[in-house]
């Protein structure tokens, strides 16, 4: 017997039910913004394609392609209280592999204000929660950007090195990093470090001591502390999935602090990512912290984990001339047996169905198909 709600619908209810029992308010957004909010911070966006019309008080609005950059927007401070949020909405983007528009629907939370380690590690906890309800198996990255950013205070590159050797390390390209460190006379004993810092991936009892090794000034040491302090309390509270990955780097003007991904088996790219944008916080205006994460919900579609067979138990066929009470009564008697029904005259193509019956005047018939 089929399921009336679908799978992503389910996880739907299951994450709502995560984040409310632990105090987060569901926060509810129009389709659209007015475009310089987005136009401002392209940068932030994972797509800068971005659909805009013209109102009709000749405002150009443009359909949301992210939600953060809109609850920021409406936060307003309050002292020494935080504010939790989630949300399941549609966004718009250009699909990576059509290079067309796409509705995505995408579900997360937000967690804005003074932070503390405590806010920081219960937005880590509802991310690895979220991924436990996705799949058994799941896997959460962590990195802080306050280590990264103190090499690259060490290195004192320009802006455009900067950006290229962030791109090296996310792409965990050693190689390329011995290259660009030889081209720009970076020492060997530097050097070395940074390899060792894009290689230490895995559990972080291992990679931590790693770490303790390689705090060369106050911004990569403070990183280590508060990492350190995170770990120890995820830990406590059972999460045994959490590996350190210092590859995960982002906009340093948008971000500091905590990044992540989660990976849940089945699906080959990452289905959550967050972390702390105080700098874009600063950027809007709002001089406080936050940190929050998105889900793609889309790409559960694809996930073949526990995947329908079909999507009606019974397809119902009768006859252009069948009394239309008739046909009625025996849907309905159908779905009072706890079945899903399409009633049909013919086939419909790419249907999916457990079986076919057939109205007649004696009744309903079983009859064999080929699908």
């Amino acid at each position: 017997m089929k399921e009336i709600l679908k799978k992503e619908d389910m996880y739907i209810l299951k994450l709502r039910h995560l984040y409310e029992s632990f105090g987060y308010i569901h926060y509810k957004m129009n389709k659209f913004e007015e475009y310089d909010l987005y136009a401002k911070n392209k940068d932030f966006l994972a797509s800068s394609n971005i659909i805009t019309f013209t109102d009709t008080n000749g405002k150009l609005l443009a359909l949301k392609p992210d939600v953060t950059l809109s609850i920021i927007k409406n936060y307003k401070p309050s002292p020494s209280a935080i504010q939790k949020v989630y949300y399941n909405e549609n966004i718009y983007r250009t699909s990576k592999s059509t290079k067309t528009y796409k509705e995505i629907l995408q579900m997360g939370l937000e967690c804005i204000g003074d932070l503390n380690v405590y806010n920081i590690s219960e937005v880590l906890i509802l991310a690895a929660k979220s991924l436990s309800i996705l799949s058994d198996n799941y896997i959460l990255d962590i990195s802080h950007i306050g280590i990264i950013r103190g090499f690259l205070q060490m290195l004192e590159l320009s802006s455009k090195d900067e950006k290229k050797l962030l791109s090296l390390i996310q792409e965990k390209n050693c190689h390329g990093i011995k290259a660009m460190s030889k081209e720009l006379d970076i020492s060997k004993e530097m050097t070395d470090n940074i390899i060792k810092l894009v290689s230490a991936y895995g559990h972080t009892d291992n990679v931590l001591n790693t770490l303790k090794s390689m705090c060369f000034n106050e911004t990569i040491a403070s990183a280590v502390d508060q990492l350190a302090c995170i770990c120890k309390l995820l830990k406590n509270q059972g999460f045994d999935k959490i590996h350190l990955d210092f590859s995960i780097t982002g906009d340093m003007s948008y971000y500091n602090g905590i990044l992540f991904r989660g990976y849940i088996d089945g699906i080959p790219s990452g289905i959550l990512s967050g972390g702390q944008y105080g700098e874009l916080m600063d950027k809007m205006n709002k001089h406080t912290g936050a940190i929050g994460f998105a889900i793609n919900m889309a790409l559960i579609e694809s996930f073949d984990d526990d995947k329908d067979d079909y999507d009606v138990d019974i397809l119902l066929l009768y006859d252009r001339d069948a009394e239309p009470e008739k046909v009625a009564t025996a849907v309905t008697n159908l779905i009072n047996d706890g079945f899903s029904v399409q009633a049909q005259i013919s086939v419909p193509e790419k249907l999916r169905y457990n079986k076919i019956l057939k109205l007649t005047g004696g009744g309903l018939t079983e009859i064999e198909s080929d699908n």
